[in-house]
């Protein structure tokens, strides 16, 4: 109970400290043609998350993907003009996605991750690295997401897409 009573200080720690570094990595990526994003376990979904914020603001092509599958696809596509986003807190499975990006790096990739603050596992590995708070397991991806929307906005705003009103998006939902 009390990490979740410390969540509004963790998520305002994120968005005081994120946005310097996730300036300096837009910067570097504004001019990608493709994105992939990786993460494992409460993780998956964010990376998903990164992925669509990515695509629906800047117009470049990112997909989300089961770190624990690349191999099954995505690992053909890796090479030194992929930049590949791992979400990679230090976790249940941290040491399975440390695997990942290890094999992303031996072919050439070039590795944005999102770990924990204090993380020297993925420092020689990861060519940038955005660091957020410490805590609970099934509480990381309310953290974790914060530095990939923020990186889908200010690579949009660097590319000049109006990130207010991306084009081709429905404003509300209808079922049919």
């Amino acid at each position: 109970m009390r990490a979740l009573a410390r969540l509004p200080d963790l998520v305002r720690q994120v968005l005081e400290k994120a946005p310097s570094e996730v300036e300096a990595i837009a910067e570097r990526l504004l001019r990608a043609g493709n994105v992939l994003y990786l993460g494992r376990g409460y993780n998956f979904p964010v990376a998903l998350e990164g992925a669509l914020k990515l695509k629906e603001i800047s117009y470049i092509h990112a997909e989300g993907y089961a770190a624990a599958e690349m191999k099954h696809g995505p690992i053909a596509l890796i090479d030194d003009l992929m930049p590949v986003v791992f979400v990679a807190p230090k976790d249940a499975v941290y040491q399975k996605i440390v695997s990942n990006v290890e094999e992303v790096k031996a072919r050439g990739g070039r590795v944005i991750a999102v770990v924990t603050e204090g993380d020297t596992g993925l420092a020689k590995l990861a060519d940038h690295r955005l660091e957020v708070p410490e805590t609970l397991d099934l509480l990381t991806p309310i953290l974790t997401v914060l530095p990939l929307q923020l990186l889908a906005y200010y690579i949009a705003v660097r590319r000049g897409c109006n990130v207010d009103q991306p084009r081709n998006l429905a404003k509300s939902v209808t079922v049919e």
